[in-house]
């Protein structure tokens, strides 16, 4: 993976499609089901990163345009970067009234042995997008491109980049991984676990950190408000909007890429019917406007894939980061 692979969200005026008309248009089987009471959507983090983004987002676009008759409930469960909301979806196994936002730390965290729970134990309903991983320091601070920023990491291995996810979990994976590139020891990369990309951001704002790795899409506003500024960016070419003035690693002369993709699970033992409408409510909300044109804001890049597809890509992931995870001496489990 290492190589191979803003604004608020604003509504738009397109028509609602009547209920009973998108109902005409579903599978047998999902008709045969719909939520009846508010779903729980949970972000496995504190408020402010790429999963209460991804979770507030969807929420938002299907109350909307209405496409379900339920809200979707934003719940925040914040802890061991996913796995304390991983651990209570477990347990109720059976809810077909449960989702929650995921990204590559339901494969890193269980392989760096901080959750007994891995991906296996959930139910795939829909891949969702993709993002990048970006370097942001304050506006004030001495560096001014990454090769600054690793060279002074490399003069001082105590210097620290905090991230919103767990040690041995996607930004510490994402920051090793281009540390690596630059000639630095990966494992030896100082990276400061927080709890959520709010909690990062307040930290390095705080002058704790030298530098935080976040999502690039997310970060969009705080570049927007000038406080930050972003060294890199893991995209294999520049990104648009407020984002295209942030160069690439490649660009710096490291050879380096980096995805975020992001998407949608539910408790294990969910029931076939509560499955078949939840996939095809995310296959419809993709679709929307409304989707478009937040996913365009956010900077995210379409990337859907069905339950189905979902789960065969999750376990090719698994593969993929035990690989990485060994090669940094991180792997656990």
């Amino acid at each position: 993976m290492f190589n191979a692979l803003r604004k608020p969200f604003k509504r738009l005026g397109l028509a609602a499609l009547p209920l009973l008309a998108l109902g005409a248009q579903m599978p047998a089987q999902a008709q045969d089901w719909q939520p009846t009471r508010p779903v729980e959507f949970i972000a496995p983090a504190n408020p402010g990163g790429g999963w209460d983004t991804l979770v507030r987002t969807a929420g938002m676009v299907i109350q909307t345009e209405k496409l379900a008759p339920q809200n979707f409930a934003p719940i925040n469960v914040p802890g061991g970067g996913g796995a304390v909301a991983w651990a209570q979806i477990a347990r109720d196994a059976k809810n077909d009234h449960k989702l929650f936002a995921t990204s590559p730390p339901i494969i890193l965290v269980p392989l760096a042995g901080t959750s007994r729970f891995s991906h296996k134990d959930f139910t795939p309903i829909a891949q969702l997008n993709t993002d990048y991983a970006i370097i942001l320091v304050r506006k004030d601070s001495p560096y001014q491109n990454i090769n600054d920023l690793f060279d002074a990491m490399k003069a001082n291995p105590g210097l620290s980049v905090g991230g919103g996810s767990a040690a041995g979990s996607m930004d510490h994976i994402a920051i090793a991984g281009a540390a690596a590139k630059a000639g630095l020891e990966a494992r030896n990369v100082n990276y400061i676990a927080f709890s959520g990309g709010g909690e990062a951001m307040v930290s390095l704002m705080g002058n704790h950190v030298e530098a935080v790795i976040s999502g690039a899409g997310e970060s969009a506003g705080q570049l927007e408000g000038g406080e930050l500024r972003a060294l890199a960016v893991s995209s294999p070419e520049r990104l648009g909007g407020i984002l295209a003035g942030v160069p690439t690693f490649k660009e710096q002369g490291l050879d380096y890429t980096f995805d975020i993709w992001r998407g949608v699970m539910g408790p294990k033992d969910m029931s076939p019917e509560a499955r078949a409408y939840y996939e095809d409510l995310f296959a419809r909300m993709v679709k929307t406007d409304a989707w478009k044109q937040a996913s365009e804001q956010l900077g995210w890049i379409d990337a859907y894939q069905d339950g189905e597809a979902f789960g065969a890509f999750l376990d090719a992931q698994l593969d993929q980061f035990s690989t990485i995870l060994g090669d940094l001496g991180l792997l656990r489990r």
